[in-house]
């Protein structure tokens, strides 16, 4: 049986040892949390929850929510951002977490896969990325909220 090394371990075992960035080894955890209370908050309309800097890596996150009403979902993304060389990023408006129902109370996670940004890094200027929460399916009204997870130094 063969033993493997992930990049951080790797880098430790390096002579000369290769540092590991803060936010992947001894980095502190900070939390962002945004709430947001609808009131007949319309289909395709998006709520600006807060905003990462530069740098975080993503560990993990929670989007709870009262019932909202029938046929209602929530998605949870980020804001169309310029990145950290000046490039413009697109909004993925379901970037952290595919549209759901939310026709009744619950938390879920978000960032709970790699394709869904698990362990990612926020690349972008110094003005950050701007999570969101975005409202489908119908009008809803009702308590929602976004907490992420992240390290930075």
């Amino acid at each position: 049986m063969a033993t493997v090394y992930s990049t951080q371990r790797t880098n430790s075992r390096a002579t000369p040892a290769v540092m590991n960035k803060a936010n992947e080894m001894s980095g502190r955890v900070r939390i962002a949390h945004g709430t947001y209370e609808a009131s007949s908050l319309a289909s395709g309309d998006v709520i600006e929850m807060f905003t990462l800097p530069d740098g975080a890596r993503l560990i993990e996150g929670s989007l709870a929510h009262d019932a909202l009403g029938s046929s209602t979902t929530l998605s949870v993304g980020y804001a169309a951002h310029t990145n950290a060389a000046g490039t413009a990023v697109s909004a993925a408006p379901a970037g952290y977490k595919a549209a759901a129902a939310s026709t009744g109370a619950q938390k879920v996670d978000i960032l709970a896969t790699l394709a869904l940004g698990s362990g990612t890094e926020t690349d972008t200027n110094a003005d950050g990325v701007i999570v969101t929460a975005t409202m489908g399916g119908a009008a809803g009204t009702g308590s929602i909220e976004v907490t992420i997870k992240y390290a930075v130094d």
